[in-house]
């Protein structure tokens, strides 16, 4: 007589769900991390030459990372006198961000472009919301989605199109060591997709 041997199935042991505390780490903290990192590196953070370079780094970051205590809708003033049917560019928008794999630079420029629908933006409005997205910790692809997606949903034209040029210390400083490449990244919307349109933009901004 055969007999059948039963299995049973091994079970999965659960994952354990990781407890994120979004506690506000306090300047002191942060200062005191700072001086560990110092360390980790092989410096001496007690030295005279770094003493106060904690404090640098956390006043150069209200500056560098000043993107995230703005939002898009706070310097995106829209004007209805003015308005005109005609593409408006602005190219050639200096900008340093930070790439957020390995905290290096990147910076270059952003050229946009947008179809008005009977209102229009300050010209300097553009320059401050590549600021808002660029003052922060970003990669290349993400920065001009956002700056697109912001101009459509607030002005509500009837296309935007954004073109970033830009040099990364990550691979210029570490890694490939490539020192003259130049990363190139855009974002499409609305008319923008339509290849003429997409030409004269191109074109404007050569």
């Amino acid at each position: 007589m055969s007999t059948t041997r039963q299995t049973t199935p091994k079970r999965t042991p659960k994952r354990a769900t990781a407890q994120i505390t979004k506690r506000k780490i306090t300047e002191k903290e942060a200062l005191a991390h700072l001086r560990d990192l110092l360390a980790y590196i092989g410096d001496d953070p007690a030295r005279e030459g770094l003493l106060e370079t904690p404090h640098r780094i956390v006043k150069s970051w209200d500056k560098i990372f000043g993107g995230y205590k703005q939002k898009p809708q706070d310097v995106l003033k829209t004007f209805v006198e003015g308005s005109c049917e005609e593409m408006v560019v602005l190219k050639d928008i200096e900008f340093y961000s930070t790439c957020e794999h390995h905290l290096q630079p990147f910076f270059g420029t952003i050229s946009i472009g947008y179809l008005p629908n009977g209102r229009v933006l300050g010209i300097s409005k553009l320059a401050r919301l590549v600021e808002v997205f660029a003052r922060r910790l970003q990669i290349q692809e993400k920065l001009v989605a956002q700056i697109a997606d912001s101009l459509m949903q607030t002005l509500h034209p009837h296309g935007v199109m954004v073109v970033c040029k830009a040099k990364h210390m990550c691979i210029s400083s570490r890694g490939i060591e490539k020192h003259n490449a130049v990363m190139v990244t855009s974002a499409i919307r609305g008319a923008f997709n339509k290849l003429e349109v997409r030409s004269e933009f191109l074109e404007m901004i050569k």
